[in-house]
C-alpha cells in the first residue's frame, strides 16, 4: 500500500501551478545525496482516493495541481490515482515527480499533465541546475510532452 508523509502548498515544484505536493515514503531508488532520506523508509498513512477526496476538500479551490512526489515503489498505483484526479476533479492537473530514468511501461504517461523523471545525482544538481540529468514534462498535444526544463533556469 502507497503511504504518504506529509503534504503541502508549493508554488515552485510545477511552473505556473498552485501545487498540492504529497510526498510519498518507501522509495526504491535511494538516490545518494537526497534530501528526504526519511522517504526511503515505509512510514506514513495509506494514500486512498478517499483521502485524496479530504485534501482536495481541504485545499479547495486554492489549488490547480496535484503532485505526487515519489511512489516509484508503485507506479501503477500512482497512474490510477492520476486518472481517479482526472475523472473525478476534471479542473485539477496531476503531476508526477519519479526518481527513475525513464516512465515505467506499465504507467499510461497521458494520465499525467506533469512528469518529471531522472535520479537526483549530486554533481549534476536538481532541476534548477543547467547540468541536471533530471527532465520535467508537460503534456502537449495528443500524446506528446514537452520538456520544460528550462522554465527552472534563472537567466
Amino acid at each position: 500500500m502507497l503511504k504518504y508523509v506529509n503534504k503541502g502548498v508549493v508554488f515552485q515544484e510545477i511552473p505556473d501551478e498552485v501545487t498540492l505536493s504529497i510526498n510519498l515514503s518507501n522509495c526504491p531508488c535511494r538516490c545518494p545525496g537526497c534530501h528526504s532520506q526519511y522517504l526511503w523508509q515505509n512510514i506514513g498513512e495509506p494514500l486512498t482516493p478517499m483521502v485524496l477526496e479530504e485534501f482536495i476538500r481541504e485545499y479547495g479551490s486554492d489549488i490547480t495541481c496535484i503532485c505526487f512526489m515519489g511512489g516509484d515503489a508503485e507506479p501503477v498505483y500512482i497512474n490510477n490515482l492520476a486518472r481517479y484526479i482526472h475523472r473525478e476533479h476534471p479542473n485539477l492537473k496531476v503531476a508526477w515527480y519519479s526518481g527513475r530514468a525513464r516512465v515505467p511501461s506499465t504507467v499510461c504517461k497521458t494520465d499525467f499533465d506533469y512528469i518529471k523523471i531522472g535520479p537526483y545525482i549530486k554533481h549534476l544538481g536538481c532541476l534548477k541546475e543547467r547540468t541536471t540529468n533530471q527532465r520535467l514534462y508537460k503534456k502537449a498535444a495528443g500524446d506528446d510532452f514537452t520538456d520544460i526544463t528550462s522554465r527552472f533556469w534563472t537567466k
